[in-house]
């Protein structure tokens, strides 16, 4: 093996992770499982409150990574992103190093394509609206990869920023998708088929009252035990699924909160995606049902997602 490993940038990470590869991709990872630890976090730096996050996960003789992700907010004055990640990719049988990659290319990529697997299940095939909340980096990777599993006839975006929603409009249109800015939140939800929600909201944003039957709710943005995008109205009223117990149980603060209030008991989340993958529990069960889908990430999917990079790369893709 050569002394220099590869490095994937973020331009090929988005090439060789097309949705429809990637979904199906997760769909037999999640099917087969993986060993996943929790993810280690570690204050480094107390005074700038800085951090570093490890999320491994191998399977035995196959494949082994670890994303490495530090959150520095003292770089905003430097002029750096807050925010940096690194893949990488080790051999499963002799533990070498295979390759370095984007990690946040990477993290963008497997988020969507695990929310679009989860609609697969839980969305109605003949869902026509797509709601997009939020403006941030993940929203148009959200709007495609749920556009690769449903057909819809327009997509709606609603941002807090009124520039910025109709910035990702104007974007996701000159990439083919029927998309309009939406500015009346009630309103969109109230028309939409599938939500998908990606923000940094600590209060709910996404109120069940607006939500009609049917509906399929897909929530990303929290990642902390406090942070809310849904309302008890809703997840009260709707049938509750997480990408792993183990994750959004203890971090998604959208179950995790309404558990703790006895607004919902733990026995009804009706299932995590590996055991819809499997088959072993089912989805969505009538038209009139409202679903909603709380992920917080999973180290399986990042190992998913780069095997596929690496493997692109040696065929020349």
């Amino acid at each position: 093996m050569s002394a220099l490993i590869p490095h994937y940038s973020a331009e090929q990470v988005h090439a060789a992770l097309e949705y429809p590869i990637l979904i199906e991709r997760l769909r037999q990872a999640f099917a087969q499982g993986a060993s996943v630890p929790l993810r280690h976090a570690h204050k480094v730096n107390e005074h700038e409150n800085a951090r570093l996050l490890l999320m491994p996960a191998w399977r035995e003789g196959e494949a082994l990574g670890v994303k490495i992700v530090t959150a520095f907010p003292g770089n905003a004055a430097r002029g750096a992103a807050t925010v940096a990640a690194t893949y990488v990719l080790l051999d499963g049988s002799t533990g070498h190093p295979l390759a370095l990659i984007d990690g946040e290319a990477l993290t963008l990529r497997r988020t969507a394509a695990a929310s679009a697997l989860a609609s697969s299940y839980l969305s109605r095939p003949e869902s026509a609206t797509l709601l997009v909340i939020g403006t941030g980096k993940l929203a148009p990777y959200m709007a495609a990869a749920h556009a690769a599993v449903r057909r819809f006839e327009r997509v709606l975006v609603w941002g807090r920023a009124a520039d910025k929603a109709r910035a990702l409009a104007e974007s996701l249109a000159a990439r083919g998708h029927k998309a309009i800015t939406a500015t009346d939140l009630p309103k969109a939800l109230a028309e939409a088929d599938v939500v998908t929600c990606a923000t940094t909201a600590a209060l709910p944003i996404v109120h069940g009252v607006a939500v009609r039957p049917g509906t399929h709710v897909d929530l990303v943005g929290g990642f902390t035990p406090t942070m809310r995008e849904a309302d008890d109205e809703l997840v009260a009223k709707a049938s509750v699924f997480v990408d792993t117990y183990t994750g959004a149980l203890a971090e998604g603060g959208d179950v995790v909160e309404p558990i703790r209030s006895g607004v919902l008991k733990r026995a009804d989340v009706r299932a995590e995606l590996a055991e819809l993958c499997r088959g072993e529990k089912k989805g969505r069960t009538g038209a009139a049902e409202i679903t909603l889908f709380k992920s917080v990430g999973t180290a399986l999917e990042d190992l998913t997602a780069a095997q596929m990079v690496h493997q692109a790369a040696l065929r020349g893709g």
